[in-house]
C-alpha cells in the first residue's frame, strides 16, 4: 500500500500552492512531442496540462487511489485518451515502448530509499528513453536554515492541512507527516546532494545537459531545488 493512499483525497487541496513548475514540464513535452512517460504521476498535476497541450502521458505511480482521482480529474479535463494510467514504482515502470521524455516532477525521486534504489531506477528510465531522449526531474537538498523552521513542529500549511518534519541530518532523511479531515500518512524521503545526483546520472549513462536553480532555467547556484536536464546519448 502506498502512503499516498490514505491523503489521495487531501492531495489536491495540499499541494494547490505548488504552480510554479507546471508550464516548465509542459514546454519539456512540447519539445519532446510525446509521448511522456511521468514518474510520479500522483492527481495529475502536471500529466493533465501536457494533455491539454496535445501531448500524451503515460502516468506511473505506486497509489491506486491517486491514480483512481488522476484518472477521474482527467476525464472531467476531457482528456482521458491522452492519459494512459498504469501502477507502478520508480525503480521498475510498467512501459514497455521507448519515448522521448522521461519525467519525475514534485521531487518524486526522494522517495528512493538508497543509492541502490536510485541506480535502479535511472538505468530503468535510461532503458525507457529512445537515443537522444531526456529524463527531465527536480530534486531538493535542504538547508539549514529549513531544518530548524520546521523540525518538530506542525506547520499549516494549508487551511486545515498540517505537516510535521522530523530531519535526521546523519542519515539525510525526512520523516514527513500530513494530516487534514480527508486523511492523514507519514512518508520518509531520502535526499542526497547536487553533486552525487550528477554521479548517479552519468553512471546510468546519461549526459547531463543542464542543472537549473529553478523552474525559470536559471543555472544552479547552490540553493535548495535543483531542476535535471539530461540526455541518453544518440548511439
Amino acid at each position: 500500500m502506498s502512503s499516498y493512499d490514505s491523503i489521495a483525497d487531501l492531495y489536491d487541496p495540499w499541494s494547490r500552492s505548488v504552480t510554479e513548475d507546471v508550464d516548465f514540464y509542459v514546454a519539456e513535452a512540447r519539445k519532446a512531442g510525446g509521448p511522456v512517460v511521468e514518474l510520479g504521476v500522483g492527481t495529475g498535476r502536471i500529466a493533465i496540462p501536457t494533455a491539454q497541450a496535445g501531448i500524451r502521458v503515460i502516468g506511473i505511480d505506486s497509489s491506486s487511489r491517486m491514480l483512481a482521482l488522476c484518472r477521474q480529474r482527467a476525464e472531467e479535463a476531457g482528456v482521458g485518451e491522452l492519459i494512459d494510467l498504469r501502477e507502478g514504482d520508480l525503480q521498475g515502470p510498467s512501459v514497455d515502448e521507448r519515448v522521448p521524455l522521461v519525467t519525475s516532477p514534485f521531487r518524486s525521486l526522494l522517495h528512493l530509499p538508497t543509492d541502490a534504489a536510485r541506480r535502479k531506477s535511472m538505468a530503468a528510465v535510461h532503458e525507457l528513453l529512445e537515443p537522444g531522449g531526456q529524463f527531465v526531474f527536480d530534486v531538493f537538498t535542504p538547508s539549514q536554515k529549513d531544518v530548524a523552521e520546521t523540525h518538530g513542529r506542525w506547520l499549516e500549511r494549508e487551511p486545515g492541512i498540517w505537516e510535521r518534519a522530523e530531519w535526521n541530518i546523519a542519515e539525510r532523511t525526512l520523516d514527513l507527516a500530513v494530516k487534514g479531515a480527508a486523511g492523514t500518512t507519514t512518508m520518509r524521503l531520502a535526499w542526497v546532494s547536487p553533486d552525487e545526483w550528477r554521479e548517479l546520472l552519468e553512471h546510468a549513462g546519461f549526459a547531463v545537459g543542464a542543472c537549473y536553480g529553478w523552474f525559470d532555467r536559471r543555472p544552479y547556484g547552490g540553493g535548495e531545488d535543483s531542476i535535471w536536464i539530461a540526455r541518453r546519448p544518440s548511439e
